[in-house]
């Protein structure tokens, strides 16, 4: 039997960091401002990743430039 990869929904800060390229503390503020899409499981932090996905790819700009707010 053949065990296909599964993609994980919600990912630690780590993860997020390297999937992203921002830093924790970036990504912590987006978290805490409610853009980002988090839960608290215990201690730890989990990131919705694809809501990580929507976020980084509406920042992203058409010609390919740096995006601005």
């Amino acid at each position: 039997m053949i065990k296909e990869p599964v993609e994980p929904e919600w990912v630690d800060y780590p993860t997020a960091e390297r999937f992203s390229s921002l830093s924790h503390t970036t990504l912590w503020r987006y978290v805490s401002s409610g853009e980002l899409k988090a839960a608290r499981v215990g201690r730890s932090v989990r990131i919705h990743l694809p809501s990580l996905k929507r976020f980084m790819e509406g920042r992203t700009t058409e010609e390919g430039g740096a995006a601005t707010r």
